[in-house]
């Protein structure tokens, strides 16, 4: 099995969270982030802080052709990255534990 090396797991999440803010910056984007994960705008800090979260954003943005597109332009990285970034937070898929 490869390790992930703690670079990669940095860059990695360092993408994600310029995904996260790719997508808050948008309302229609945010509005369906927040819909499809069924966290509330006041619970993306905390979200963020569990593990799998970030992982989960970028699943979000690889799961839409044009979403991807349009965060790989606006990070500067060609889409394939995003899966790349993805594959190194490892982990299965986020899932909000509902009280």
């Amino acid at each position: 099995m490869k390790q992930r090396s703690p670079g990669a797991q940095d860059a990695a999440e360092a993408l994600a969270i310029q995904a996260l803010t790719f997508i808050a910056a948008d309302g229609e984007r945010l509005g369906t982030f927040l819909a499809l994960t069924g966290i509330g705008p006041g619970d993306i800090r905390a979200a963020a802080r569990e593990p799998g979260f970030l992982a989960g954003v970028l699943d979000h943005v690889s799961s839409n052709e044009q979403l991807l597109r349009d965060f790989a332009a606006e990070a500067g990285v060609p889409p394939e990255t995003i899966g790349k970034a993805r594959s190194a937070l490892g982990g299965g898929d986020w899932e909000r534990e509902i009280p």
